[in-house]
């Protein structure tokens, strides 16, 4: 996980802009994975726990952000 703690709220910002965008590549290459069944199907598992823990941290980044901008 990440040590939000210590990140800035534009910190905060810059670091989910940057993973929303990690994370609509990760989607697309699920997608791709999906529509070419059975073929690649042994790299799915990778792909989809690489896309899982990409959107946990994002998860846990947005809560971070939330919190210091309600304790403004």
């Amino acid at each position: 996980m990440v040590q939000t703690s210590e990140l800035t709220i534009e910190d905060l910002k810059t670091k989910i802009k940057r993973l929303n965008s990690k994370g609509g590549q990760l989607k697309m290459e699920l997608h791709d994975l999906a529509e070419g069944l059975p073929t690649d199907f042994d790299k799915i598992m990778e792909v989809a726990g690489r896309t899982y823990e990409l959107f946990s941290e994002l998860d846990e980044l947005k809560k971070q952000l939330k919190a210091q901008e309600q304790a403004k």
